[in-house]
């Protein structure tokens, strides 16, 4: 049986997962703390796919429309995101730091990437008086190295 793996910042992040659950009175199940976990441990930007195959793993009886409600849920407590994407299947990110996003149109990895600039985007003037903007991204597409080499 796979074993979901455990680090202190991990750990930590669960922490805060229960107490922002106690917050808005949503029970926190073992099903819920296993995906959100999953996620954490994730080392790219998995879909709730990936994500079910790892929880299921040790969690057998989990089926794939909890995951895929969960993970909403966890986008919606602010504890996760969703990154946007181009038609393809929702892909989620646990790294809440500032960050932006590539995405490979060929191979469909997401690399995370920062730069300064793209934190403190200004909200056009048209939209400051029709809207309330709560959250921005920046997210570019194109072919990773490793497709590039290919391709070559």
């Amino acid at each position: 049986m796979t074993e979901i793996m455990s680090d202190p910042k991990a750990d930590e992040m669960v922490e805060q997962f229960r107490q922002r659950c106690k917050e808005v009175g949503l029970k926190v199940t073992p099903q819920r703390v296993a995906i959100y976990r999953a996620l954490l441990d994730s080392k790219d930007h998995p879909s709730a796919e990936s994500v079910y195959r790892t929880v299921s793993s040790v969690m057998p009886s989990v089926s794939l429309d909890t995951v895929n409600r969960t993970l909403l849920t966890l986008a919606e407590l602010g504890v996760a995101f969703v990154v946007e994407g181009t038609g393809d299947v929702r892909r989620y990110d646990a790294v809440l730091d500032n960050h932006q996003h590539f995405r490979c149109i060929k191979c469909k990895r997401i690399l995370d990437f920062h730069c300064d600039e793209f934190d403190n985007i200004e909200t056009p003037e048209f939209l400051k008086d029709k809207c309330t903007v709560l959250r921005s991204s920046v997210y570019f597409e194109g072919l990773c190295s490793d497709c590039q080499e290919q391709e070559s």
